[in-house]
């Protein structure tokens, strides 16, 4: 059966899997809570792999790239429930409790591991809507989500430098960025904001730092790994060309042909 992703009410998604599936890459634009309620997530992101175990609470910040791989359980079940935490809502909370911060959150970790009784069971508390027992409202939607805000910032004061810093990304190096994030197969206009720019920005200081466009470099580099992993690491392109940004394995083999002149095989 295939992985299932529903959206329960407006910002809480259940997903569901009874066999090993590869997720897409995703751009994480806002902040998000979740629980591992059976099976395991490996979560692999420009900081390396984490993998978020069953019973597990997690909170992953904003303005990132995530690509998974879910595992279900020994039970043979996979579920994952997370609960987005948006800017328009977090700064209603913020004005109505007189939140400001003077500075932002420093640390670069991106994802946050609480093992916390009261937030375990706020998700179980949520089961009802899963299993169709009850229908949410608007308004008790709303309620559920401030609910989570308050269990963060009562699990973990720091949270509250996370949650409301409202600035925008700054500019970030895109050299450096770029070289880290080449494999996550997402949009340009993405890229561009995850580094701060609007995407005509972003072109253009891709063009003076690369000398060549964003797809052009995007594909070079993937192949030019691609050709690393073949012939260093003797890894064949099946195992590896989605972990690289390549949508099939066909169009893989016609650019790495047009771009080294042999086949795979042959190298």
């Amino acid at each position: 059966m295939e992985a299932k992703r529903e959206i329960i009410f407006d910002k809480l998604v259940y997903s569901c899997a009874f066999e090993m599936h590869r997720g897409y890459e995703e751009f994480i634009p806002e902040h998000f809570l979740g629980f591992q309620l059976s099976g395991e997530t490996h979560a692999f992101h420009s900081d390396g792999n984490t993998i978020i175990p069953e019973n597990t609470i997690v909170f992953v910040k904003k303005n990132q790239l995530i690509r998974t791989i879910k595992y279900p359980s020994k039970s043979g079940k996979y579920q994952f429930i997370s609960i987005t935490l948006d800017k328009e809502i977090l700064q209603q909370y913020a004005l109505e409790n007189k939140i400001a911060i003077e500075s932002p959150y420093k640390s670069k970790q991106k994802l946050f591991f609480e093992p916390d009784d009261f937030l375990a069971s706020y998700f179980l508390s949520l089961s009802p809507y899963i299993n169709k027992k009850k229908e949410a409202t608007s308004k008790l939607a709303d309620l559920k989500i401030r609910e989570a805000i308050e269990l963060l910032l009562q699990s973990n004061p720091y949270f509250k430098q996370i949650l409301f810093d409202f600035s925008e990304p700054y500019k970030m190096d895109l050299e450096e960025f770029m070289n880290q994030n080449y494999m996550f197969n997402i949009p340009v206009a993405s890229f561009a904001q995850l580094t701060g720019r609007s995407l005509s920005g972003f072109k253009r200081d891709f063009t003076k730092i690369f000398d060549t466009t964003p797809k052009q470099w995007l594909l070079s580099k993937r192949l030019d790994e691609a050709h690393y992993l073949i012939k260093h690491k003797k890894q064949k392109p099946a195992d590896f060309y989605l972990d690289l940004g390549f949508e099939n394995i066909s169009h893989f083999y016609f650019s790495f042909k047009q771009k080294f002149g042999v086949t795979t095989s042959e190298i």
